[in-house]
């Protein structure tokens, strides 16, 4: 089975550093095959033929404390998961200089559609909870009066990991592909 593993907090603003080199051998010692890493902020696509979800979060969490030191949340979702939220993301939704649209992957205890009414929203956003995220689309120039700069240091926060949906699209594809 093809899955992606998303790393919350790995390589930003200097701290949580890990090298994909060695983050792709610590998830090839775990026994995954086909492991790619896709950029510097903790995206590994590997395949395993395990289908318990928990067991695998908890195997990986536990090398990358074991390898790198460092206590860091993993978050798995699985190419059908993926390609689900891939379907229903408009094409039109862009991150680029005009817009932002951003996934922000959920952890199981806020994966519900209620999690939104945790936002308080503004007339800028718009936003769309599908199962195991939520997708934030806003113009560029109304960021900074969006709900969106208000979630950061939040409980929420803290349980989510955020992808811009270029890379979200690239993940896919990456999986798609193999």
């Amino acid at each position: 089975m093809t899955y992606v593993a998303l790393l919350r907090g790995i390589n930003v603003g200097g701290n949580n550093k890990i090298e994909m080199k060695k983050l792709k051998a610590t998830f090839e010692a775990l026994g995954y095959t086909d492991v790619v890493t896709y950029i510097n902020s903790g995206n590994i696509i590997f395949d395993s033929p395990e289908k318990d979800v928990k067991k695998l979060i908890t195997a990986i969490e536990a090398a990358i404390t074991q390898d790198f030191g460092l206590v860091i949340k993993v978050l798995i979702r699985s190419f059908e998961q993926i390609a689900a939220l891939h379907q229903v993301i408009p094409d039109n939704w862009q991150h680029n200089a005009a817009m932002r649209t951003d996934v922000m992957f959920l952890w199981e205890e806020y994966d519900t559609p209620k999690v939104i009414e945790q936002l308080a929203l503004k007339s800028v956003d718009t936003v769309q909870y599908h199962s195991g995220a939520l997708v934030w689309h806003i113009k560029s120039n109304d960021y900074n009066h969006s709900a969106m700069v208000k979630i950061i240091g939040t409980k929420l926060y803290k349980h989510m990991t955020i992808r811009n949906v270029n890379t979200f699209r690239k993940l896919y594809e990456l999986m798609k592909n193999r």
